[in-house]
């Protein structure tokens, strides 16, 4: 049934997809859906964890659990512009490029910003105080971050992934750390 909301968000907005239209498109009777859900909004839910246990699916157990050990392992394995972590993002993003429009299309019925709060909490903050930034510049560093990545990536999407994963991992890298490598000095 994940997969049949899918479908349909590609088709029509989430308000107008009906419990109906789920069955049918999943090819199940109505009380299959009861049976599983209360109403369309636990699909929804469902659908973002399964969505989100896919992206997980491709990155290694150590990378998970380095997210896991932030506090304890080297700061250079807290660096997510290396191949180990833009690899496994961007082939994910691409081998599931009709999924990923579709959430683009209704960032709002996947309620994204949920997501990157639960990462910022998680993930980035604790990476953050790891670095020393200051508790009231990290919301905008990570934003800086996770926007830009979001950006570049969009618009690989919307090219259908016509640049290899290397090229627009190094896309990624020379954004963030400059065309050569470093971060350019201050004037």
């Amino acid at each position: 049934m994940d997969e049949a909301l899918i479908n349909l968000l590609e088709v029509k907005s989430f308000e107008y997809i009906t419990i109906s239209d789920i069955c049918k498109q999943a090819g199940v009777n109505r009380s299959t859906f009861y049976l599983h859900y209360e109403n369309l909004n636990d699909l929804l839910e469902e659908t973002t964890r399964y969505l989100f246990d896919g992206f997980l699916s491709y990155f290694s157990d150590n990378l998970k659990s380095i997210t896991v050990n932030i506090n304890n392992c080297e700061l250079t394995d807290l660096n997510f512009i290396k191949e180990d972590y833009l690899y496994p993002y961007l082939t994910y993003f691409k081998n599931n490029r009709r999924v990923f429009s579709t959430v683009l299309t209704h960032s709002k019925t996947f309620d994204t910003e949920k997501v990157f709060q639960k990462l910022f909490q998680n993930i980035f903050d604790p990476i953050l105080s790891r670095f020393h930034y200051p508790i009231e510049d990290r919301k905008y560093v990570i934003m800086f971050y996770l926007n830009g990545v979001s950006a570049i990536t969009s618009e690989w999407i919307k090219d259908n992934c016509e640049k290899s994963v290397e090229d627009v991992a190094t896309i990624i890298r020379e954004c963030i750390l400059g065309r050569y490598g470093i971060i350019f000095p201050n004037p």
